[in-house]
């Protein structure tokens, strides 16, 4: 591949992806995420780290955000004191972190923006490791998932903390989900016909759920913010457009970092489709991981 002229390597690579439809523009999505930004979004972002790690703060610890996407997370963990490194393989996204930086915490010598993929070995073994290593819902995107992790679990260091997140596995749905992703990411057509027919399914089954269970059919999406600082529009285009696209069990991730040394703290499990988030930590340095 001949790299363009001001073009990095991944960002050449990157734009190749999403030339042939092998890869969906995260980046452009988060990067109108940023203009709904707000305090309150910031704070549900915080209390969810807070929350699944069982810590108040981060003050002396060292947080790894492996693909930052928006950069929401990055921020979060700085305000509550962390020692931030935070890196994307998507150049739009890398920008809104930086952006977040900027607003935020301009010329901050303890929050560290870089571009990089996960899949890149030597990137990764030159980042060192990490008190707390996040990843949410970044690593089912890479095309190599299972390799992805075994990179990014390479960064936590001994008695460290790994909080991921990754699609749970539906069988079947998972497979036609997959078919639908890649369709919404070959073009225009393929944006409309894919749009057209899932967001009128997802406002009735909402509507029909709440509606079952007794809830005000409009609370869901005035109360969306509350989940993690995320909003509701900017989550389903990322969700239908987010390819590649892999799927894992809880049995599965957990029996892939066990055997790398890790013990399973927190488990949170859906039975739809979305993410399954855990937080580890890790007991012992796995021989294959003994550099």
């Amino acid at each position: 591949m001949t790299v363009p002229a001001g073009f990095s390597a991944a960002e050449a690579a990157h734009a190749d992806q999403i030339r042939s439809g092998d890869r969906f523009e995260f980046g452009a999505n988060w990067r109108r995420f940023l203009d709904l930004l707000d305090d309150q979004r910031i704070a549900a972002a915080e209390a969810s780290l807070r929350s699944m790690l069982g810590v108040d703060r981060l003050d002396g610890l060292s947080f790894l955000d492996a693909g930052s996407g928006s950069g929401l997370f990055s921020l979060a963990a700085r305000r509550l004191g962390g020692r931030v490194t935070s890196f994307d393989f998507d150049p739009q996204s890398v920008a809104c972190t930086r952006e977040l930086r900027r607003r935020y915490f301009p010329d901050d010598p303890e929050w560290t923006v870089l571009e990089g993929s996960v899949l890149d070995e030597g990137f990764m073994m030159g980042l060192g490791t990490f008190d707390v290593v996040y990843s949410w819902g970044v690593l089912h995107h890479t095309g190599a998932m299972w390799p992805a992790i075994d990179l990014v679990q390479r960064a936590v260091k001994l008695q460290g903390r790994f909080f991921i997140a990754l699609y749970n596995d539906q069988g079947m749905r998972s497979v036609i989900w997959r078919h639908l992703k890649r369709l919404y990411c070959s073009g225009r057509a393929g944006r409309i016909v894919v749009s057209a027919l899932c967001v009128p399914w997802f406002v009735w089954r909402q509507f029909v759920s709440d509606v079952v269970r007794g809830r005000n059919p409009l609370a869901h999406y005035r109360d969306y913010r509350a989940n993690r600082g995320m909003s509701v529009v900017r989550d389903w285009i990322d969700w239908l457009g987010g390819y590649p696209f892999e799927v894992a069990t809880p049995t599965a991730t957990f029996d892939f970092l066990r055997g790398r040394g890790f013990r399973l703290d927190r488990l949170l499990t859906t039975q739809g489709s979305g993410c399954n988030e855990f937080v580890f930590t890790r007991e012992r340095i796995a021989a294959r991981d003994d550099r």
